[in-house]
This record gives C-alpha cells, structure tokens and sequence, in this order.
C-alpha cells in the first residue's frame, strides 16, 4: 500500500504496533493465487459442515464458546452461497487476483526482492475421483473467469512430480500462478523499500479516526497521540471492524484463525505449492523448508491457540507426502496461528468510507490476504489520488452490507 501511494507522490505514515512481517503476513502459505476466485460459501456446503465438525482430522473446527458470537457470520455466510451470489463473487475476484503476479513482482523489483518471488504455477491433488467430482463447480467458475488448468490423471500426477504419494488419483495444474518463499522476508523488504522512499513508521495502534465534520484529519492512537493526514486508509486486518463501526460503517466482519506448521530443513517437498484438495491445507517449498498451512477455526481473537489443529497439518501432509517421516527433529518445527480477517460472501471492503470522503478501505481479504493485496494496493491508491480506479470497485463497497 505505501509504495503504490508513494509512486503518486503521496507521503505515508504507518501504524502498527508490530514489527513489519510479523501479523498475518508472517504466517501465510505465500501463495500468489489468480484463480483463488471460488468463494469460501458455495452451494450445497451446508451438507458438508456437520461432516466436518466431527471428523477429528476436518478442515473446520468451532470454538463452542464462540458460537453465539459468530452465529449471525455464519447465517450471512450460508446465504451467500446461492449460485446467483457465487457467480458474481467469482467475478469480482477475478479482476482483483488476475493482475497479483505481475503487480507483486514489480514491487519486489522496487524493493530489491525479486530473489523472493517465484512463478511456478500450482497444484490441486485428490485423493479421491469422488472429491474431484465434487468439486467441478469451483472449476467451472474458473474456467468461465478465463482461469487456464490442466488436469492430471493418476500417472501424470506421479510423473509431475514423484514426491506425492500415489494414492492421489487426481490433480489440477495452473500456470500462471505464484509464490513466494519467505512471505515475512518479503513484507520486510516492501517496508524497507517505503522508507527509503521516505515513509514513516508509527509503533502504535490505530484506536479512532479524527474527524473534523465529516472530514478525516488523522488517526488517534493507543499511545494517546494524533498522526494527522490529509487520508486515512484503514488497512488494520481482522482488528479492522471497530475502526470501520467508527466511521459509521456496520461490516460483518469475523476472524478464521489459521494455523501453520513450519519444517525447517525439510527435504520432503513438492514440487510446487500444492494443495490437498479434499484436506484443504497447502503445502509450500520455502526458502527454510516446507510450510504447512490451513485449517479454519471459528474462534475470534481472544481465545488461545488450539495446537492439535497443527498436529492433524501434521498428519494430513504425510498423507501427501510419504518422505515426511515421524521422527522430524521437534526443534526444527515450529507453529504459528494467525487471523484472517474475513466478510461472510468472500469479499473485502475496498473503496470509501460511506461517512468520510477522506477515508478509505482495505481490508476482509480473508485466504487470499496476500494475492489480494497488489491490487487493493493499487486500487486505493488511486481513489487516494482521485483517480478512477482500475477495477469496478462496486462489489467490495461497504454499502452492500447497509
């Protein structure tokens, strides 16, 4: 977000409380996903969700303390998954992943991070004929947004590449996307790069927007002082509801807690990032070894870490990969849970303050936080710059929630 203000000549104050790479983006499985179009609630997923809760190694789990608290989330979340809805989710965020490949390299260009990105596409396996079947519907959705995918029978699985175990009978290869091999790394040498550029770094928490009227003229912080500014974009990822219900905005917004299993030194990797499909957890070769991430967890923000969701990424990846063995060194494997900010229809908030014409949106990208983030980048740019944006920005507008 800074270096694409900066590149409009505008100068950038940030707030955040921890270092740069540590939150959400330290976390992540570093995919760079154009075709992660397919909308988190989709038809007929009503029938899976009971399946999920009970099975011990499910992709899904609720915190039942939590229940009451993201009940309504879930009711929006299940009525957003009609195939007149899903449709138009698809395409929407087709034009906001399509161009994240190119953006993110040029900006690693800018910040001397080329070495850190990767173009490598990558895959879906399936351990089942069954579970591919079942998820046609998502392919057609990408097909239809003009998403290029091979699919792999049992033994061109095994030839792209050997290191999956042969009980997957399915995969689905895509080209053009991307990653990057240290998704911390990265950010840290984006900040860097804004710096140098001449933005300034406030170790603080946003807790109000100031406003004149109905004109933004700063940010209040949690160490009692205003940064002022001409604008504000609200970028805060899941601590982003409260500042928005300030602004007189009311966003479902709701938190999937996700967790990731980190194996240093890990000579068992696939090829490319790979997802298991039916398991619905990635697999990324890193620049340090392999990173498992994935799993949602329905707990919000406050309740600790449940770390037996790392352990069935544990159990789940050496279904994936024979070469995983169980006695990987427990000190070169490290856990993580983090937060993704996430609206019930798969959709972010981008675009104006429906209170203040000075105050902008960036935030509810839920799974696809760092795809997304080049263009909501450029997009906001622009709207901070009164210029037209790039995307029709309509669908991501906090008006739909009104």
């Amino acid at each position: 977000m800074a270096l694409m203000l900066q590149r409009r000549g505008h100068k950038v104050t940030i707030l955040d409380p921890k270092p740069p790479g540590e939150g959400a983006s330290y976390g992540n499985a570093g995919c760079l996903n154009a075709s992660s179009i397919v909308p988190m609630s989709m038809p007929g997923m009503l029938t899976d969700v009971p399946r999920w809760l009970l099975a011990a190694e499910g992709p899904l789990s609720i915190r039942w303390r939590y229940l009451p608290s993201i009940a309504p989330w879930l009711v929006r979340f299940l009525r957003s998954g009609s195939p007149e809805k899903v449709a138009a989710q698809a395409k929407a965020l087709r034009t906001l992943l399509g161009p994240t490949v190119e953006l993110m390299k040029s900006l690693a260009r800018e910040a001397s991070a080329e070495d850190l990105i990767r173009h490598d596409g990558h895959l879906y396996a399936y351990r089942t004929e069954k579970g591919f079947q079942k998820d046609q519907r998502g392919w057609t959705l990408r097909r239809e947004n003009g998403v290029d995918f091979h699919v792999l029978d049992q033994r061109s699985l095994r030839d792209f590449d050997p290191s999956l175990s042969t009980e997957f009978v399915r995969g689905v290869f895509i080209g053009e996307n991307g990653h990057t091999i240290n998704p911390s790394k990265l950010v840290k040498r984006l900040v860097e790069a804004a710096l140098r550029n001449g933005a300034v770094i406030v170790r603080s928490s946003a807790t109000e927007v100031a406003t004149i009227g109905s004109a933004a003229r700063g940010v209040h912080t949690s160490a009692g002082e205003l940064v002022e500014g001409e604008c504000v974009v609200i970028a805060a990822g899941a601590h982003s509801r409260r500042l928005a219900d300030g602004m007189g905005d009311r966003v479902p917004l709701d938190t999937e807690r996700g967790y990731h299993l980190m194996l240093a030194g890990s000579n068992a990797r696939p090829r490319v990032p790979t997802t298991d499909a039916e398991g619905k957890y990635v697999a990324t070769p890193m620049e340090d070894g392999l990173r498992l991430a994935g799993t949602v967890e329905l707990g919000g923000l406050d309740l600790p870490p449940d770390w037996g969701r790392v352990r069935i990424l544990f159990q789940q990846a050496r279904k994936l990969l024979p070469g995983l063995k169980d006695g990987h060194s427990e000190d070169r494997m490290t856990h993580w849970m983090g937060f993704r900010p996430s609206l019930p229809d798969s959709l972010p908030v981008i675009g104006k303050s429906t209170k203040s014409p000075n105050v902008f949106y960036a935030f509810g990208h839920g799974h696809v936080g760092m795809t997304g983030a080049p263009t909501t980048a450029k997009v906001v740019a622009e709207l901070v710059s009164g210029e037209p944006p790039s995307i029709d920005v309509s669908p991501f507008s906090p008006l739909r929630f009104h």
